[in-house]
């Protein structure tokens, strides 16, 4: 009898999770063109982590995910390469227990773009590939030469990317774009250009090396272009910040005056309602305006050391925060330096329903207006995005 009653228990316990389990990714898929997944189909799922679609991949991605970027020893945002592909002892410590932070938060996308963060990672993520979705390509060889552009190339390309990784396959291959330009002129990849990198990803699909398309560039027009021209890209991957609106609402108090991106670029309607209805996924760079939003841009060197400020970790959640209210995008990927910047990165995501009071708003927009009216010449380039 007393087993009798146990299995009963048991059993209203079971039913009792499967349904809060349903329900639960119901609300990970909140709109995200209807999709209800259940949770135990969410690759390495925790329960306050929101998860979107990734567009036709079907991919369901944390929202807050990894960038591949973090502090090197000159205080610049980015490692490219090591000496005889040997990665620093000290280095790889630190990527480890970076996975290892974001996989217990529920970060389960991994975004690379040099051969650096290719061995960092494929060492970081050794005995648990399983956990993180992989998107890659490695910039020094992708298409952004046009004498890249060609199946031996871009297949070389990702082979050197499963090499150093040291695993069979990547989710998502995503080249590298020509970074900006006129549209219509070789300042950008040319459609015959981009028709071999479609002809390359499913040769390598058909080999089983990668998974889903995608495509990374900083030019809006161009990307209007190709998603309305090639069905086949399943995600992209472009730059926005906290000051990033789409037309005709904002995410955050304080609104702003509308200017023309340049590049002959077409207003009359946002990239946003492009990616939307080619079902893209869309993940976003550049949330920190590669650092420089920060007052303690270019002085702190790897190793980072301590919690950072007070001020710098609220402007880091909040931004992120700003980024995830548009509905359209399905993650964001800053970079981090350390175990605590990933806790405060996947936080940006567990409080997120709680919402921004007015006053964290108006200091967001205040402190983003400051440091956009005073970009680095090398992010000169994010002005085009200032209107997505």
């Amino acid at each position: 009898m007393n087993n009798d009653k146990l299995s009963r228990r048991d059993f209203m316990r079971n039913t009792s999770l499967v349904a809060a389990g349903t329900i639960a990714g119901a609300l990970a898929g909140e709109g995200q063109a209807g999709s209800f997944v259940h949770t135990s189909k969410i690759l390495n799922f925790h329960p306050k982590m929101t998860y979107r679609r990734m567009g036709k991949t079907n991919l369901m991605v944390s929202e807050v995910s990894l960038g591949g970027h973090w502090k090197n020893r000159n205080a610049g945002r980015y490692w490219d390469s090591f000496a005889n592909e040997e990665v620093p002892a000290d280095v790889a410590r630190n990527r480890t227990d970076v996975v290892s932070a974001c996989i217990d938060s529920g970060i389960n996308y991994l975004d690379i773009t040099t051969a650096a963060e290719c061995l960092c990672y494929g060492a970081a993520i050794k005995g648990r590939r399983e956990k993180m979705y992989v998107g890659a390509d490695i910039h020094n060889l992708g298409p952004r030469g046009s004498d890249r552009c060609n199946i031996k190339d871009q297949t070389l390309n990702v082979d050197t990317c499963l090499r150093l990784l040291k695993t069979d396959y990547l989710d998502i291959w995503r080249p590298q774009a020509k970074m900006a330009g006129k549209l219509g002129t070789n300042q950008l990849n040319t459609d015959p250009e981009v028709e071999s990198m479609i002809e390359t990803f499913q040769k390598l699909r058909k080999a089983g090396k990668v998974r889903h398309l995608g495509m990374s560039c900083h030019c809006r027009p161009w990307f209007e272009h190709v998603l309305n021209k090639y069905p086949q890209f399943e995600m992209v991957i472009f730059p926005c910040s906290a000051k990033t609106k789409v037309k005709g609402q904002s995410p955050v108090a304080g609104n702003i005056e509308e200017t023309n991106p340049g590049h002959g670029s077409d207003q009359t309607q946002s990239i946003f309602e492009v990616v939307r209805k080619q079902d893209v996924g869309i993940v976003t760079i550049k949330p920190f305006f590669g650092g420089s939003v920060f007052k303690s841009y270019g002085k702190v060197k790897f190793p980072v050391m301590g919690v950072g400020s007070k001020t710098e970790n609220d402007l880091a959640r909040l931004t992120l925060q700003c980024i995830l209210a548009n509905e359209a995008i399905t993650a964001t990927v800053p970079g981090v330096s350390t175990v605590y910047e990933v806790e405060n990165a996947a936080r940006a995501s567990y409080t997120r329903s709680l919402g921004m009071s007015a006053a964290d708003k108006q200091w967001l927009m205040d402190i983003t207006e400051q440091q956009w009216a005073n970009l680095p010449q090398e992010y000169e380039w994010l002005r085009d995005w200032e209107v997505v």
